[in-house]
């Protein structure tokens, strides 16, 4: 997949597809639909994908509670499985966001990247203000010599399929929910940070994750899936994770401490992905460094019953 991240800098060679646009945060079972009306609108065109980074949300309210579902590697990874082929990752910025809807129509999709085809979700919204929607999309398509398509909303369960209501299930410690929403696990990505070392101390030596940036689930024990993806050591393997502050140490930042069954092997600096199975129990403060450890036998045991399941 090739990824471009201004659209006045595009070759001949890497325009003409027919992309998908949205945020894409999660790629859900939504965005999945959108993606695929897209290949199958110009399936002889290569397959794109039109986003932003940083998140408009996130521009706009830069100081605003974190709640991306993923960061923009992740994002790239789970797009990248899905077969798409050019990633137009645009930097959102003051140039940008001053565009209106027809302005963004032409200066980006048709004379920037030349689209042969777009599609979007029903409740598109773009340009300045938010000032376009889907219909108006068609409008500056048939005029500017490019198709557009119109993606209904998913729903589960009768409820609508959306990044929000992934947000929740995660905050609910609910990831069994978020995971048939999303179509794939919740996952979290990063690079492996040195700690403090206590987990080791206690003979449960963890890879630790920043998760500053994102959406932070319910704090707690999971079970988890963990994919180390790069270095000499890459590969899936399954664990327990604690997500959260760790009480028994004081204050600290929010972050996912992972222990990985039966590996032994130096993976700091490395980036991992850790999929978020199932939610076992809340964060405590234990009375002792003894009964600590008992919880964390007990919490790894059910981990791997579970694990074992699917």
């Amino acid at each position: 997949m090739r990824i471009f991240r201004d659209h006045t800098f595009i070759s001949a060679a890497d325009r003409g597809a027919t992309v998908a646009i949205g945020n894409f945060d999660g790629v859900h079972r939504g965005h999945q639909k959108v993606i695929e009306i897209a290949r199958n609108a110009a399936p002889d065109a290569p397959l794109g994908i039109l986003t932003f980074e940083p998140h408009p949300r996130q521009y706009f309210a830069p100081k605003a509670a974190p709640f991306r579902l993923m960061n923009a590697e992740a994002r790239a990874h789970r797009l990248e499985k899905l077969g798409v082929e050019r990633l137009y990752e645009l930097n959102f910025n003051a140039s940008l966001s001053s565009l209106t809807a027809p302005e963004f129509a032409k200066q980006v999709l048709a004379d920037g990247l030349g689209v042969a085809h777009v599609t979007v979700g029903a409740d598109f919204c773009f340009g300045k203000d938010r000032g376009g929607n889907a219909q108006d999309l068609i409008a500056f398509g048939a005029e500017m010599g490019f198709g557009v398509t119109i993606a209904e909303l998913v729903e589960d369960l009768g409820d609508e399929v959306s990044s929000s209501a992934i947000r929740e299930a995660l905050s609910d410690g609910k990831p069994e929910v978020a995971t048939r929403m999303l179509g794939h696990f919740h996952r979290m990505e990063g690079q492996v940070i040195r700690g403090d070392q206590r987990g080791r101390e206690l003979g449960f030596p963890t890879a630790n994750m920043s998760i500053a940036g994102l959406h932070p689930p319910k704090f707690g024990v999971y079970a988890v899936r963990i994919d180390i993806l790069t270095g000499p050591h890459a590969g899936t393997y399954d664990g327990a994770a604690s997500m959260g502050v760790r009480p028994m140490f004081g204050e600290n930042l929010p972050n996912l401490e992972s222990y990985i069954f039966d590996f032994k092997g130096d993976i700091y600096g490395e980036e991992i992905s850790v999929a978020l199975i199932e939610y076992l129990r809340p964060e405590e403060k234990f009375d002792s460094l003894e009964a600590l450890i008992t919880q964390m036998d007990a919490d790894c045991e059910r981990a791997r019953q579970i694990l074992a399941a699917l």
